[in-house]
């Protein structure tokens, strides 16, 4: 495409996002064009990002559980899994998930991030277990447990719909659920990487029932490995159309690949000019998504602290206890303070904000940070 062409490509394209009318596919294709000046993609994702959500940079005080890393299933992708037998398989007793659930709540936490492998030994009742154990021991702190695929493997275990493991959860202390195991939808990629576990339809059905019953979840993306700008752009536009239809999905999550310790390990992982590309592309197409989340475990501090004027307001949180991708060779802290989020943000030109896991304000006591309650909410409120 010669440059009067691309000049005039792009400018159609700014002229959608100043009259807020939606990308088309070709559109999201069209910006993954390396001819496409990043800055010029960057500054329609910030202007998409400061209407939807000011100059604020959301954070949480939370820390993950990740009950085991027993698995069935032998994702191409995956470094954390374990066979029964390795020497690293592990899961966790009453008396670890429960001491989680005590350092979470010393160390101030709102919020629980609770995924794990899918071990062929443990009937579903043991991860219900540890949902009830958890809020029954420790209620201020909301659990965020689940992806799509673990409830598809509770699906499997109980011969039961996924509306009443959703329900069944939900009673036990479920809040919400993440929005992991979307990987890639399109089936020429997601076949290579994961083909044995829950398939597009799955995942899509699990987090439209889960919205149904009043379930709020993430979604998710896995790019730099297989897949092209087209796989990524259809997965932008499948997560937008069941947003139209729910309304449930709280935040995207762009997660960068790292090949280290997977079946893939000959891949380079994603640069950090492709991690803000996508960062700023998924702001750009997911325009009834309101939040966009820069994870720094997974881009680094500093590629995500630079996503906050490529699209994001969100940098996830403390952190505490992150195995998956550690495991795949992330070479990110184990978790950041309070203080260094504030100040990340802050440096980013943004003001930062702590938020609960459903985007509502979390107000600390001064004279105990342990102790805190909920402000308002952080969601935009429809005219009336």
């Amino acid at each position: 495409m010669i440059k009067a062409e691309l000049d005039a490509r792009f400018r159609e394209i700014r002229d959608k996002v100043e009259s807020e009318t939606r990308l088309s596919l070709d559109d999201g294709i069209f910006l993954y064009e390396p001819q496409v000046p990043l800055q010029a993609v960057g500054e329609l994702a910030n202007l998409v990002r400061e209407r939807k959500n000011g100059n604020v940079g959301y954070f949480n005080i939370n820390t993950h559980l990740n009950p085991t890393n027993v698995c069935v299933y032998r994702c191409r992708f995956c470094a954390f899994r374990s066979d029964l037998r390795d020497p690293k398989g592990y899961a966790m007793s009453d008396e670890q998930v429960l001491e989680r659930g005590r350092e979470a709540t010393e160390n101030g936490c709102t919020e629980m991030h609770i995924v794990g492998g899918l071990h062929h030994q443990r009937p579903y009742e043991w991860y219900r277990h540890i949902v009830e154990i958890l809020k029954q021991g420790y209620p201020q702190i909301h659990l965020k447990a689940w992806t799509a695929v673990e409830i598809n493997w509770f699906e499997f275990q109980t011969k039961k719909s996924i509306r009443w493991v959703l329900e069944d959860m939900r009673e036990a202390g479920l809040g919400s659920m993440p929005g992991g195991g979307a990987e890639i939808f399109h089936p020429e990629v997601r076949d290579q990487l994961c083909e044995h576990k829950a398939n597009t339809h799955a995942w899509l059905e699990i987090h439209r029932t889960a919205h149904e019953v009043g379930l709020k979840t993430n979604c998710t993306m896995l790019y730099g490995h297989v897949e092209q700008a087209y796989h990524r752009v259809d997965h932008l536009m499948r997560l937008r159309e069941l947003q139209d239809q729910t309304g449930g999905f709280q935040v995207f999550i762009p997660l960068a690949f790292h090949p280290e310790n997977t079946k893939l390990s000959d891949l380079k992982k994603p640069s950090a000019l492709m991690d803000l590309r996508t960062m700023a592309i998924s702001r750009l197409m997911l325009d009834n998504i309101q939040h966009i989340k820069a994870y720094w475990i997974m881009l680094g501090i500093e590629t995500a602290q630079t996503a906050l004027a490529y699209g994001a307001d969100d940098i996830d949180g403390t952190v505490r206890h992150e195995l998956i991708y550690h495991d795949a060779g992330a070479t990110t802290p184990q978790c950041l303070s309070v203080d260094a989020i504030k100040q990340l943000i802050t440096e980013a030109g943004r003001v930062p904000i702590e938020r609960d896991t459903i985007y509502q304000e979390v107000i600390r006591d001064p004279s105990d940070f342990t102790k805190w309650s909920i402000g308002r909410s952080l969601e935009p409120v429809a005219a009336t």
